[in-house]
């Protein structure tokens, strides 16, 4: 079970509940299992960043790395050879604590079988990590586009707020789950209440899935690190009372 942010930054509402000392990154993962690193959509890294975040972060902490926009924004879903190889070579520098690459789409690109086999193919052939998808087009909805995502291993990302009925539950292969919640009512801004969370906990447990991430992409305002510390105490709660 992995829970965590879109980033890292402590907004100074939270700073009294992380350690005082180390950077950011240090502080947050000591309360915290996992992080998304957006950008990397936007720009490069060299491996060796790659490998100084992965060196300051405990054994079991992993990060979910965003895949470039120029696989999957700049007209089709297409790995460019030149793209690929040179996020593969700065990605590397994480070693063993890469957990998940996610791909999201461009709300306009709609399902294609042949291109969504060949890309993901590609990509997987040059790094065989795990994989989510987060598509934003309804109709990646479809039986046909779960059914092809289950083929390939890749979790089709389950979204809040959804863009189309059954858009927020996990789709695709199912052995790896993907929450990744935007907030709501307002995307980006809004903070989620107890009684979304406790939701949110509920469909964790129910998809029964061999590893589960639930990210919180609701950081305009700084709401997503008490969201994923929330969540995070409710499990550790949940898992001693089992063992009690």
């Amino acid at each position: 079970m992995f829970v965590g942010v879109a980033g890292w930054s402590i907004p100074s509402r939270y700073q009294s509940e992380l350690p005082a000392e180390g950077s950011h990154l240090e502080r947050y993962a000591q309360r915290l299992s996992a992080v998304e690193i957006n950008s990397s959509f936007y720009r490069h890294h060299r491996a060796q960043t790659y490998a100084r975040w992965a060196q300051s972060v405990p054994k079991g902490f992993r990060f979910a790395v965003k895949a470039p926009q120029a696989f999957t924004h700049e007209g089709s879903l297409a790995a460019r050879a030149d793209v690929l190889g040179q996020f593969a070579e700065e990605i590397a520098g994480l070693g063993e604590k890469l957990g998940v690459i996610l791909v999201q789409l461009p709300p306009k690109l709609e399902f294609d079988a042949v291109a969504t086999r060949r890309f993901f193919r590609s990509m997987r052939k040059r790094i065989d990590v795990r994989y989510a998808c987060e598509p934003r087009h309804p109709s990646w909805g479809a039986e046909r586009a779960d059914r092809l995502l289950t083929e390939l291993s890749v979790a089709r990302v389950a979204a809040d707020p959804p863009l189309w009925p059954g858009g927020n539950q996990p789709g695709g292969d199912r052995r790896c789950v993907y929450f990744r919640w935007h907030g709501q009512p307002k995307k980006y801004f809004s903070d989620y209440g107890r009684e979304c969370l406790a939701m949110l906990q509920q469909q964790i447990m129910a998809a029964k899935a061999s590893e589960a991430w639930a990210i919180f992409d609701n950081t305009a305002h700084g709401y997503g690190l008490g969201n994923a510390l929330s969540l995070t105490s409710a499990l550790l709660r949940r898992r001693r009372r089992r063992r009690s």
